[in-house]
């Protein structure tokens, strides 16, 4: 027997807990959905496991201590594109002071080029891929004191049946303060090249009855928020249907369901169900990404421009739907003009929400196969965003990077209603990049800028551009009466009547009761 095994033998009997799964979440509101399906799937070693979250500003050190306190054997982190270079300092620390702990890898960012990163050459074992089968056969051998030879090991994706559903391992607490993360299916049949899932082969369901079993039971435990997780909700027409007429029978006034949709695809049987559920309990996120057809073939994207439009208009139109539509930047084949249409057409539609992202190169997507053609630069450190290209210098990647910041604190956030129409005319794209050159200019900064200051950074950068201050004064102050501010920004201070509008409180704190 050589020293790790007789380590590893001696730890088993000592401590209740052999295994700790953990993970740095972006907010404490999430719940890690990955950790719970390892551990539901430990077989008999599911009792020797504990789920350890943090969040990214806990610190590495407090992060050890607590991981420590099981006297584990296995210590598991999932790595996202979030979280890399925070669990690298952990794990460093980690090694430092409990060499003797195997320190197992697995999640989308050290599945693919594992090579040159860092933390994988500080961590024993790493799992690419799917990682309930396999972590479990790695668990149990080390915890026998045979773990494999191989450092990297290939995730073996079982049949779905095979696989436990982690439903029961959301606590009471989870069910309580957290987002609750469900999938009905697994993969996706697209393949968008920006987007790991294009290297799924197609979409797999879970069995509905037990799947709906599982949403019954969290359900009765109280649970309100349901967040799927399916690439694409909507595929299976049938199982869409079923999904939603189990939520209406069970609809309260605190209940709500957020689904990623496929944009061109909403049969009429489908729109049936949309317009039955109430206000502010059914949220789309539908990803449009690019109205230019150019660039969707050169990602291998396939979507109907004309029917994904018209969707969403009957969303908007027909539906109390919350609308959350995403456009992305730095593509392909894409320039400032195309990028400026595609926001101005998708604006023209109306969503609730418009989220622009940047470009982002996720390790493993097949968006690598076009950096010479079209010139990508991308970020070398998380989150590895594009700043420059053949069509983007990286001043006006950095341009876009604060337009995209300001219209979620102005146009996202519905609390400029009576005002945004006003600042963006009948050029909403170009008007909305002036305004944003305009208030960095005032700032220097994107963050940490109180909404009573917003106010007035609206009101000055804007001034000058809408016809006449008192519309836009006057607009503004709509908005300001919705807000639930107490103090008075400068611009409407001195004004007659102005503190009247301090009485006026905000009833709702979400931002779709805001829209």
């Amino acid at each position: 027997m050589n020293e790790n095994t007789a380590s590893a033998e001696m730890s088993v009997n000592e401590v209740e807990r052999a295994i700790v799964l953990s993970t740095l979440n972006a907010r404490y509101i999430h719940a890690s959905f990955g950790l719970r399906y390892l551990q539901a799937n430990l077989g008999k070693l599911e009792d020797t496991c504990a789920i350890e979250e943090f969040t990214l500003d806990s610190r590495p050190a407090d992060i050890v201590e607590s991981l420590l306190k099981y006297k584990p054997v296995i210590v598991g982190f999932g790595i996202y594109i979030w979280n890399v270079r925070e669990t690298e300092r952990v794990v460093a620390m980690l090694k430092a002071v409990a060499p003797h702990v195997k320190v197992v890898l697995g999640g989308p960012e050290v599945s693919y080029e594992q090579a040159e990163q860092r933390i994988i050459g500080l961590a024993d074992y790493v799992i690419s891929g799917w990682g309930e089968v396999t972590f479990t056969e790695l668990a149990t051998g080390l915890l026998s004191g045979e773990g494999p030879a191989d450092k990297y090991l290939t995730g073996v994706q079982p049949a779905l049946s095979s696989i436990k559903m982690p439903y029961r391992l959301y606590d009471d607490e989870d069910i309580r303060n957290r987002v609750l993360y469900v999938e009905a299916s697994r993969g996706c049949p697209f393949k968008c090249e920006f987007c790991l899932s294009a290297l799924d082969k197609t979409a797999w369901p879970f069995d509905l009855d037990q799947f709906l079993e599982h949403m019954d039971a969290l359900y009765q435990r109280g649970a309100r928020h349901f967040k799927f997780v399916d690439r694409t909700f909507n595929l299976k027409i049938k199982n869409s249907i079923r999904i939603l007429e189990f939520f209406l029978e069970r609809m309260t006034d605190d209940l709500f369901l957020h689904f990623e949709v496929v944009p061109d695809h909403l049969p009429a049987a489908l729109k049936e169900m949309i317009v039955r559920f109430p206000p502010q309990s059914l949220q789309f996120e539908i990803g449009i990404q690019s109205f230019n057809p150019e660039v969707q073939s050169l990602i291998s994207r396939k979507q109907d421009n004309i029917a994904a439009a018209e969707n969403i208009r009957w969303i908007l139109t027909n539906s109390e739907a919350y609308v959350h539509a995403d456009l992305i930047f730095g593509l392909p084949g894409d320039t400032l003009e195309s990028f400026a249409s595609s926001f101005d057409r998708l604006y023209q539609l109306q969503p609730h929400e418009i989220q622009v992202g940047i470009l982002k190169r996720l390790k493993g997507s097949p968006i690598i196969r076009h950096v010479d053609e079209f010139g990508l630069i991308f970020n070398p450190e998380p989150p590895f965003n594009i700043v420059a290209s053949k069509e983007f210098d990286f001043v006006t990647v950095q341009r876009i990077s604060r337009f995209a910041r300001f219209w979620d604190l102005i146009g996202n956030s519905g609390r400029f209603r009576s005002s945004l129409p006003l600042l963006l005319a009948d050029r909403p794209f170009d008007n909305f990049l002036l305004l944003s050159d305009a208030i960095f200019a005032a700032t220097g900064q994107t963050h940490k800028i109180s909404l009573l200051r917003l106010f007035d950074l609206v009101f000055n950068a804007a001034a000058e551009s809408v016809k006449g201050d008192d519309l836009l004064a006057s607009a503004l102050e709509e908005d300001f009466a919705r807000s639930g501010l107490k103090s008075l920004p400068k611009f409407m201070q001195g004004k007659d009547g102005a503190t009247s509008t301090r009485r006026h409180r905000s009833q709702h704190a979400s931002r779709q009761a805001r829209h």
